[in-house]
């Protein structure tokens, strides 16, 4: 009953494309790129059962459809083994030369954001000679100076 239901979905996909290029004419929609993702796998997998993928490849515009979008978007699919090189990858003398101060002071930045921050809600404040946590008194170095 799942391959049937999956053979007549592919059928009438097949038949809601037609002759067009794409679902909704000459340019791609987010449907295009939902239904090529379900297809092209399908359609280029080795399968252990292959009964749908061969009723994909009886639909002769599903697949033209697949090999359209595979040729336009992925033209390094079409026999390359490999990707063409990206240009982004570009070499450490290259890269922006500021780039370790503008890291160091973005870091400052965030640091002084949090500090400030802690100290305008009371988080953490700043008191002088008080009490300890242990409650023993503060002694200053001037206080520790007189009594020697």
């Amino acid at each position: 009953q799942l391959y049937r239901e999956a053979r007549e979905c592919l059928t009438l996909l097949s038949q809601r494309l037609g002759s067009q290029k794409f679902f909704f004419g000459d340019s791609p929609a987010s449907l295009d790129a939902l239904v090529f993702s379900r297809l092209a796998p399908l359609l280029k997998a080795k399968l252990p059962n292959g009964k749908l993928q061969q009723h994909l490849k009886s639909l002769q515009n599903l697949c033209n459809y697949c090999t359209s979008i595979l040729s336009l978007y992925f033209p390094w699919d079409g026999g390359e083994s490999h990707p063409l090189p990206h240009p982004v990858d570009l070499g450490e003398a290259e890269e922006d030369p500021h780039k370790r101060r503008n890291q160091l002071l973005s870091v400052l930045v965030g640091l002084a954001a949090m500090l400030g921050y802690a100290f305008l809600s009371g988080i953490v404040s700043i008191q002088r000679g008080g009490v300890g946590p242990a409650g023993r008194q503060h002694v200053t170095l001037e206080e520790e100076e007189e009594e020697e």
